[in-house]
Formats: C-alpha cells, structure tokens, sequence
C-alpha cells in the first residue's frame, strides 16, 4: 500500500496532479490588524499555529536563548487559570498538543487536536498565549534542561561544527546567535526577566496565524477576535532580510580530541523571494548528489558528506564532512566545484531532481502540521504564503541553463571551519593559498 502511495505522489509531481489537501482552495483574512491564512485541511485535524515574527533579530547576543525558553515556558509552567499539571491532563485527555518553539527566523506556539475536541483545546491553547503564568520553580526546572541540552548538543561534533559555522560565518550578525542560547547565557535568565521578554514580542504588529482544519471562516474569525482581544497593537515591525556574501576565502579552527576531523563551509544564497531562489535550490540538490558520489563513493573520504541550501533571513549554502583526511577533502571539493562551473548541470539531472524535490515536498506536506509549517515559512521569509500551493508550477518551469546560472552566480568564496587534529590540516589548501598563517592563524 505505502508503494502505491509513494507511486501516486511521483505521478502528482511530474503530472500537475495536486494532492487533496490543495484542492480546496486556502484563503486569508485580517482580524484585528493580523493576517489570517487558513487552508481546509480535507479532514477532522486541526492544526492552528501562531507566529511572533523576528526570531534572533529580537534580543541581543547576551540574550541568547530567552525566547526558546519563553516559548518552553508556555507549555511547561502553567497558566494564571491552571498550574502545569492541571494544564498538561485537560490536553492528555483529548490526546491534544499545545507547544511553543524558537527558530532562527519567528517562533511557533502550535495546538493539534480533533476538531471535536477543539472546544476543550482552544481555551487552553488562549491560556498559554495570553496568561502564562512563568512559574519561578517551574522556570529554574526547564533552565536546567535547557543547559543540560547545551551540553549534551556541544558533544556532538556534527551540531558544533554547524554551531562554529555561524559563529565564524556570521560575526556581527543576527544569524551569529543560536536561538537555544548557550549554556551561560540561559543560566543567567530568570523568570521575570523572561516572561517580560514574551510580554514585549507578544504584539498584533508581530503576529501571523495559520489554520489549516475544516472549520467555518465565522467561527474561525470569532476565536482569533477573542485571542488577540488582551493582546496590544506594539510598534511596526519590520522582518529584515540580509544577504551573506564571503569577500574571500577564510579558514579558522578549533583543536579538538575526536575520532575524526570536521569540516563545514558557508557561502552565499539567494534570499527568499528572489528570482534565482527556486533554481538554487534545485541547484543545491543537484551537488548535494553530486558531491556525496565524489566524496564517499568515489574517493572513500567520508562516510556522510553533506551539502545543502540552509534558509532563512539571512540565506547560505552549507558543505560539511568528517573525514581522516581533510586535505583531500578540499581537492575534491574543489574539482567538483570548478568541473560544474564549467559545464554546468546536464538535462537529465535538472529533469530528475525537479520531479525528486516535487516529490518530496508533497510527501513532507501530507499532515496539517506539516502544511501549516510550509505556508508560515513561505509567508514570512517570502512574503508569500501561496508559495506552498504554487511551487510545483515554479519549479517545473525552470530550465537548465537557470539552474546552472545560480550554482555559478552564488558559490563563490567559502568560509570554511575546521574542529578536530589541526596538525592534520593545511589551511592555505583552503584559501587558495592567498591566507597567510600569520593573518588568521590556526587556534589550539
């Protein structure tokens, strides 16, 4: 049966063919001064998700972390009307989900019930939007998991490699911050501190919801109307898009005892919204293909190298790898990159990748979680919701010359990171030999 499925989503992807779930059409309101996307969802799940826009952009690098736990903290410490586990049995009861959760870009607080049960959810899923109680025992508890976390996170060399990466990538920039802090930064929050952070981002002037559930548009308006109706106006605001460009190419380094070595580098993106967005993307999948042949298959150098389009504000093309052997990594990442530069992407390979990435956008987007989860991050980061409904049009229509244009267009400089034996790298292989060892030199 699962092959039969799978078989259907090929054939939507390459015919035109949509799935059920877009057949009805979606539509958007504004209620109160906030836009309201609703998509009928075709069956009895409601998905409701509410969006405060802004992500790393509103707080300080010393803050680090305080909207994760803000968000955390909903869910975790209670309400003015219920304490945590009076809050946490009234969801248990009807198997319903209310959760927050911080991106780099907005922050999601999400409820997940059966539309019958939704008369039980809704006002506790108010609750913890509108009167969080930030509980301090409750709070000191979560901190502790957080910082834990952290920790635990910071061992797992895949998870700081990419950590280091923006760090090194992105200094003097927002994206330079990891949403979950860093150990030192979430233990000297505080309850109050915190929950002030959530009263000053909890604005109309921030706010998107997405509903994506069989339910009547008067009956959706009338609970958003009660939702936002303890919730103030604030200040415009404005969600900022930069764009990353690498002026040379750099390498730093971290000396660390692993089994083996780490290395990312980061690049330039097209920015979502943008023309050659779609044809990156299609691009980026391409080399990730490509690159993963060359490196693992071919040359032995790693056993899951990766590249990938990392999006967002502030847009980025990713590589990374562990290997034994850095110094050839870099060889073969570099002819890899020269020989598509050169001749660009054949035919058959934008043919085949277009009809995989349709594939699997429309396999990813079978749940109403997953299709309210496409259309926040099309609306905020794009600008436009109907991204989500329209892509397949989008991609179809891209040539080959398009797609090979952006790969051409945006890899450029890398800056490149390296964790693991430093005596077992050269950092001029990653430079082009233009660094000096006394400009940037290697730290231990």
């Amino acid at each position: 049966m699962k092959k039969i499925i799978y078989l259907l989503v090929i054939a939507a992807a390459a015919t035109g063919f949509k799935p059920a779930y877009a057949q009805k059409k979606a539509y958007e309101m504004t209620v109160d001064g906030v836009k309201v996307i609703v998509q009928p969802s075709g069956n009895d799940i409601v998905e409701i998700q509410t969006v405060i826009k802004g992500g790393v952009q509103n707080y300080p690098a010393n803050k680090a972390g305080i909207e994760a736990m803000a968000m955390n903290a909903l869910n975790e410490c209670g309400t003015l009307k219920h304490d945590k586990n009076s809050f946490k049995n009234q969801l248990d009861k009807i198997s319903a989900a209310v959760y927050g959760m911080a991106t780099k870009n907005y922050s999601v607080i999400k409820v997940n019930c059966i539309k019958s049960d939704l008369p039980v959810a809704w006002p506790l899923y108010v609750e913890a939007i509108t009167v969080p109680k930030f509980d301090v025992n409750e709070f000191e508890r979560i901190k502790q998991d957080q910082i834990n976390n952290l920790k635990s996170q910071d061992s797992d060399p895949d998870y700081a490699i990419d950590q280091y990466a923006d760090k090194v990538a992105f200094t003097g920039r927002d994206y330079a911050k990891n949403p979950n802090g860093t150990p030192e930064t979430v233990k000297a929050l505080t309850a109050e501190e915190t929950k002030k952070y959530y009263q000053s981002i909890l604005t109309r002037s921030r706010m998107l919801i997405v509903v994506v559930a069989d339910l009547e548009r008067s009956d959706i308006e009338a609970k958003v109307k009660g939702l936002l109706s303890s919730i103030k106006q604030g200040s415009p605001f404005e969600f900022k898009k930069s764009f990353f460009r690498a002026y040379k190419n750099t390498f730093s380094a971290e000396n660390r005892e692993l089994a083996t070595n780490y290395v990312e580098g980061v690049t330039s993106g097209p920015a979502p919204g943008t023309p050659d967005f779609d044809a990156f993307n299609v691009a980026m999948r391409i080399f990730a293909n490509k690159h993963f042949l060359d490196v693992r298959t071919n040359n032995g150098l790693s056993y899951a190298p990766q590249a990938w389009f990392s999006v967002g504000s502030t847009s980025v093309a990713k590589f990374s790898v562990s290997t034994t052997q850095p110094d050839k990594y870099i060889a073969v990442f570099d002819k890899l990159v020269d020989k598509i530069k050169k001749d660009g992407f054949n035919d058959a390979d934008v043919a085949d990748m277009k009809v995989t990435y349709l594939t699997g956008f429309y396999y990813k987007n079978e749940t109403n979680t997953a299709q309210a989860g496409s259309i926040v991050a099309n609306e905020v980061l794009h600008n436009n919701w109907k991204r989500s409904l329209t892509l397949a049009d989008d991609v179809k229509r891209l040539t080959t010359t398009q797609v090979s244009d952006a790969f051409r267009k945006y890899i450029g400089n890398i800056i490149w990171v390296y964790q693991g034996d430093t005596k077992k790298v050269n950092p001029l292989l990653y430079t082009n030999g233009t660094l000096n060892k006394a400009d940037n030199p290697v730290s231990n």
